[in-house]
């Protein structure tokens, strides 16, 4: 199986309808699950466990609940009709410093699940006549909508529970 392609090398076509808003909601409501069920059953040894210097699993999962509220934060400046989108730490400094690893998985899991909960909520009440506001994201220069950023939520996900699978993969055959 080919390593995921690394987050910053990708590139979005933002160009879903919004007719697609409840797909894209579902995604974003199912994570919680999928990282539970994936996580849940693995020994701490494994969560914790750093392979080539990167991430553990549990880190990466600590990650998805570190970018909650930067997530918000856009999707409530679209809301608000501010132009330019929030920066994000590039150096993921939050993760690095959280110390994932030494909180208990179920701790990291239910925050997860608390401020997802949170998002979806929000981009579930917009009003329909705001679903064509756009602001413009500053690293990749182009404009998002409620959708777009709710996709791009989506597979930033997908991009770290990829990441976990591979992680799985490589210990499993030593």
């Amino acid at each position: 199986m080919p390593a995921p392609q690394p987050w910053f090398e990708r590139k979005f076509a933002f160009d879903l309808p919004t007719s697609r808003l409840p797909n894209v909601l579902e995604r974003l409501r199912g994570t919680p699950a999928r990282l539970e069920e994936r996580l849940s059953v693995l020994p701490a040894a494994t969560l914790t466990a750093r392979v080539d210097n990167k991430w553990s699993i549990q880190e990466n999962a600590g990650h998805l609940g570190d970018l909650e509220p930067l997530w918000i934060r856009r999707a409530e400046q679209i809301l608000a009709g501010e132009n330019e989108l929030a920066v994000a730490d590039l150096t993921n400094r939050t993760t690095d410093e959280a110390n994932h690893n030494a909180t208990p998985i179920a701790e990291v899991l239910d925050r997860f699940r608390a401020r997802r909960r949170q998002l979806v909520s929000l981009l579930q009440s917009a009003d329909p006549s705001v679903y064509d506001r756009a602001a413009r994201h500053p690293r990749l220069g182009t404009p998002m909508r409620l959708i777009d950023i709710g996709y791009f939520v989506a597979e930033h996900d997908d991009h770290h529970l990829a990441t976990i699978s591979g992680i799985l993969t490589r210990t499993a055959r030593h």
